[in-house]
């Protein structure tokens, strides 16, 4: 069974891969697919934005796909970046652009008031048209300042609930052990599982 990730963000589908890779399922990226062109994400929500992508890469490969959709949501900001989290400084902006801008607007909110989460919303399409949505969600709160060079994103600047250390500054392991984007595919493997079981029966 083949699958097809639903972005070009080098440093997601590392992590995807690896969250995966324990899976008898052969994981494709867009780089497998040079021709394909660009999904605008213009949906109101993570969950529309996500099964937009997954259904467009679905029907121009004809294989399996799977998209996510994930963000910061910031209590104090009313729930910002949140689907413009990608892109909070501009449609190109770099992910320092968007931590810049993130804590230029928070300079003013004391520290017992920074609370956020990151929510992640995976989208599966399957070859056979049937779709499915899986959530994640890790509380925490946001720094005064950047701490870290791993990760990617907003990891710098967000420090899981019941940690001392941003996501930048954990190990990778650690992170996919805690992260909205592992609890989103724990249940989403849980699905795939059952799926790729009936699938080499109905091969069989």
């Amino acid at each position: 069974m083949q699958i097809v990730l639903a972005s070009k963000n080098k440093k997601k589908i590392q992590e995807l891969k690896r969250m995966l890779e324990d899976l008898s399922i052969e994981i494709l990226s867009l780089d497998n697919f040079p021709n394909l062109g660009e999904v605008v994400e213009d949906g109101c929500t993570f969950e529309e934005n996500a099964l937009k992508k997954a259904r467009y890469v679905k029907e121009k490969t004809g294989l399996s796909a799977l998209a996510d959709d994930s963000g910061l949501e910031v209590e104090a900001l009313g729930g910002r970046p949140g689907i413009f989290s990608a892109r909070y400084a501009g449609e190109h902006a770099s992910d320092e652009d968007n931590i810049k801008k993130l804590l230029m607007e928070m300079r003013e909110i004391p520290e017992d008031k920074r609370q956020a989460r990151f929510v992640c919303c995976i989208a599966l399409v399957l070859s056979t048209g049937e779709e499915k949505v899986f959530w994640g969600y890790v509380n925490g709160k946001i720094t005064m300042e950047p701490r870290g060079d791993l990760g990617f994103g907003y990891d710098p600047v967000f420090i899981p609930e019941g940690y001392t250390l941003t996501f930048a500054e954990m190990p990778s392991e650690e992170k996919d052990r805690i992260s909205h984007r592992r609890i989103a595919l724990d249940n989403l493997k849980h699905y795939l599982v059952k799926f790729s079981q009936l699938y080499k029966q109905n091969l069989s």
